[in-house]
């Protein structure tokens, strides 16, 4: 009886073992996610949620060799016609906590058909936006990162007049981000900073605020979260604001799906939109 005992206690422990492993808690999925993120190598990094509408130049606390590829869809309701939004994105770290980005957003018009006699705008190629992004403040044990940041556009002619100029104006953009996690799950941030156009023709400088805020949920166990965005914007006397409730999905390890729906709180020219963000992250060394 004790050589059967003997013999049986090796499997028991290895059942149990296996039974012990299996039963990771979530918690300790997100310890070991954010551990992975935050002490997998120097310099220090924090694990935050990134907003999906207004997203980041690259993540906060970069390191260098990160890489991220982002593509944009997205609708919206101005009223007397709809507008489609589409974007390629490209980011990338060249060194520690500094990121870079190269962006082209076209929009599409389509006149609704009791437009009332309404001009629709031509479709365009936007702007060329170009930016940087360099964390100078993270902070494990606060779980805090700070970053400073600029954005310039090239704005462009639309299509019925392109190249006439091609060049039409500039947007200058810096801005400050400041992030906070709470926990393992609950992410805040804040992302503020004035846009100045200036357009080439006329000379005419116009300036206005924006203060964008974020708050997201990230599922335990998981990349997955769900959250929403304040875009609030100040132009002289006027103030717009739409949140964005939003969601997202890790489909593999390295692409993730954001969908994003858009409800004006305070706008004058647009009702209800809608925005798919598909973010591919090729493996860095």
């Amino acid at each position: 009886m004790k050589n059967i005992i003997k013999k049986m206690m090796p499997i028991v422990l290895l059942v149990s073992s296996s039974i012990a492993y299996s039963q990771i808690t979530n918690s300790e999925k997100d310890s070991l996610y954010i551990n992975q993120i935050d002490e997998k190598k120097q310099p220090a990094k924090v694990l935050h949620a990134e907003p999906l509408y207004i997203d980041l130049i690259r993540d906060l606390g970069a390191r260098k060799g990160e890489r991220e590829w982002n593509l944009g869809l997205g609708l919206t309701d101005e009223l007397t016609f709809d507008s489609y939004e589409a974007l390629i994105e490209y980011e990338w770290a060249p060194m520690d906590r500094l990121g870079l980005e190269v962006e082209l957003p076209f929009t599409f018009y389509s006149p609704l058909a009791d437009n009332g006699g309404v001009e629709t705008p031509s479709n365009r190629l936007n702007s060329i936006k170009i930016a940087t992004q360099w964390s100078f403040f993270v902070n494990e044990r606060m779980a805090t990162s700070m970053a400073i940041g600029y954005i310039n556009e090239f704005e462009l002619s639309d299509f019925r007049n392109f190249g006439k100029p091609l060049i039409s104006g500039n947007v200058y953009n810096p801005f400050l981000v400041v992030a906070k996690r709470w926990g393992n799950n609950f992410h805040s941030l804040v992302y503020t900073g004035p846009m100045i156009g200036h357009e080439y023709e006329s000379g005419e400088v116009h300036t206005s605020y924006d203060v964008n805020t974020s708050f997201h949920y990230m599922i335990p166990g998981t990349r997955n979260f769900i959250g929403v965005e304040f875009n609030k914007t100040w132009e002289g006397s006027d103030f717009d604001m739409t949140m964005r409730p939003q969601m997202r999905l890790g489909i593999a390890d390295n692409l993730m799906i954001g969908i994003i729906a858009g409800v004006p709180i305070s706008r004058e020219n647009e009702r209800f939109s809608s925005f798919l963000r598909l973010i591919w992250e090729p493996k860095h060394k």
